[in-house]
């Protein structure tokens, strides 16, 4: 059967079935399966939705192909995503659901009225759930539903909603069956969670890490921002679902470590010529910038944090250093921009031509044709 792309289902064409949000790179394709021998298969559904199933019927099945595979009830369309011996590990990794104690079976490879029907319910979620957000507003409810996906044979569809508080949807649910005819399920996600069903373009430039490849959320506190001394702007901390940005805890233990033998930037070193108060620091090059108490901080000196453990304990035996000497020369900043003149660009007239090579000297025409 000839393999179908959707787009809306992140179905992929990639080599080994990797290139996209919660795909596993088959590493062990190359190797006959032994492993698995009960040919257990990952199959893929909308957006981050992945289960696991049973080939009891011995299918020849390919990375890609479209199955018709058991729900409840009915049965659900989905894709193949993974096969072989790494179905297991990510089965240990995801904790795969099972059906009274057993895994669910594929039932065959989907044939073309399955997939004419699964069309036609992927072109009614949209819809879907525009009017349910009516309704949920409606009825007074204080959530938002983010994403539906219906079922492969349109028998049920899973509603996902974002809510700060419990809410008791009871009703909506009911409304919504007489509204569609179809079995409800509501599933609440998270900020995090709709940003990356929603998807987007982060202030770097690159699309969402949450709708590209993070598949598991880590708690994000400011600690990992002040670990790296980055500014402790809410407006520059916070992502597009509103919350910490997932990429402040990409590179925080590499600064921990780093800082493991550093010392507090609390206490001022005090000198003969006055006390440093602390600026910032250059982590990886182990450097401290102060600036003299009551003067302007544009005036910085450099040290390394080893001098600056050496001053503290003169500090703390009553000893004071002449002035702060340091390895590095002092840096003054200097606020005034400085502007450099490049093909003489400080002329905004430099390309207008001058009057003399506008007039052509006029020549008589038996000149001008060439002759003399």
């Amino acid at each position: 059967m000839e393999k179908i792309d959707f787009i809306e289902r992140g179905v992929c064409k990639g080599r080994f079935g990797s290139c996209g949000k919660l795909d596993a790179v088959d590493w062990l394709h190359d190797i006959s399966n032994i492993a698995n021998p009960s040919q257990i298969v990952e199959v893929r559904f909308k957006n981050t939705r992945k289960d696991y199933f049973r080939n009891v019927n011995d299918l020849i099945l390919a990375v890609g192909d479209i199955v018709a595979v058991e729900a409840n009830p009915g049965h659900d369309i989905g894709v193949v995503s993974l096969m072989g011996d790494l179905v297991l590990e990510q089965m240990k990794k995801h904790k795969a659901t099972l059906l009274n104690g057993e895994l669910r079976k594929i039932y065959r490879k989907a044939r073309p009225v399955d997939i004419d029907k699964w069309k036609e319910a992927i072109s009614q979620e949209h819809i879907t759930m525009i009017r349910s957000r009516q309704i949920a507003a409606d009825l007074g409810l204080n959530m938002k539903i983010g994403d539906v996906e219906y079922q492969g044979d349109k028998t049920k569809a899973i509603f996902y909603y974002i809510a700060d508080e419990r809410v008791d949807f009871r009703q909506l649910i009911k409304i919504l069956a007489e509204k569609f005819h179809i079995r409800i399920e509501m599933k609440q996600i998270g900020a995090r969670q709709e940003a990356g069903r929603i998807g987007g373009i982060g202030p770097c430039g690159r699309e969402l890490c949450c709708s590209t490849w993070i598949c598991s959320f880590v708690s994000v506190t400011t600690n990992s921002a002040r670990y790296q001394d980055i500014s402790m702007n809410p407006q520059k901390l916070a992502g597009q679902c509103g919350k910490l940005k997932c990429c402040l805890n990409f590179e925080v233990d590499t600064y921990i470590d780093a800082q493991k033998d550093f010392p507090p930037t609390n206490i001022p070193l005090e000198t003969e010529k006055g006390k440093y108060i602390f600026q910032k620091a250059d982590i990886f090059s182990g450097i401290y910038w102060y600036s003299l108490q009551n003067e302007f901080s544009s005036s910085q000196v450099a040290v390394p944090v080893k001098k600056v453990k050496e001053i503290l304990r003169m500090n703390n035996a009553g000893k004071r250093p002449e002035k702060l000497n340091s390895e590095i020369a002092p840096v003054v900043v200097n606020t005034e921009d400085k502007f450099q003149n490049m093909a003489g660009q400080e002329s905004i007239s430099r390309f207008d031509k001058s009057e003399k090579s506008r007039k052509r000297k006029r020549y008589p025409k038996n000149i001008r044709r060439g002759k003399k």
